[in-house]
């Protein structure tokens, strides 16, 4: 955005998406660890039949970050259910979430 535009429209950011992120990466299990100074989410793209699962996508945020990120996702879900009824929580779904470990945190 050009000095210009922040300061015609200040408190706006523009936000570029580029087209290989438009069509998202799926991902069914995230695996979070974390260290005094940064949030570690490991977004896993776990499939059936396949012996090994594959990080898709590593996020690495602040303390104060995931905690607005934890905040905005629950709303969302909130919302989410009040338009569209209770979201079905299946703690069964067949991962064994002991054979999965996360990065270690280190300061």
């Amino acid at each position: 955005m050009s000095k210009k535009d922040q300061t015609m429209n200040p408190g706006k950011m523009e936000i570029e998406l580029k087209e290989d992120e438009a069509t998202g990466t799926y991902s069914n299990l995230v695996m979070i660890t974390h260290s005094p100074s940064e949030f570690i989410l490991d977004f896993i793209a776990v499939m059936p039949g396949v012996p090994k699962a594959r990080v898709v996508k590593r996020m690495i945020l602040t303390p104060d970050h995931a905690k607005r990120l934890a905040k905005a996702l629950n709303d969302n879900v909130n919302r989410y259910e009040s338009e569209h009824g209770a979201i079905n929580n299946n703690d069964n779904d067949g991962v064994d979430m002991h054979m999965y470990r996360g990065p270690q945190p280190e300061a």
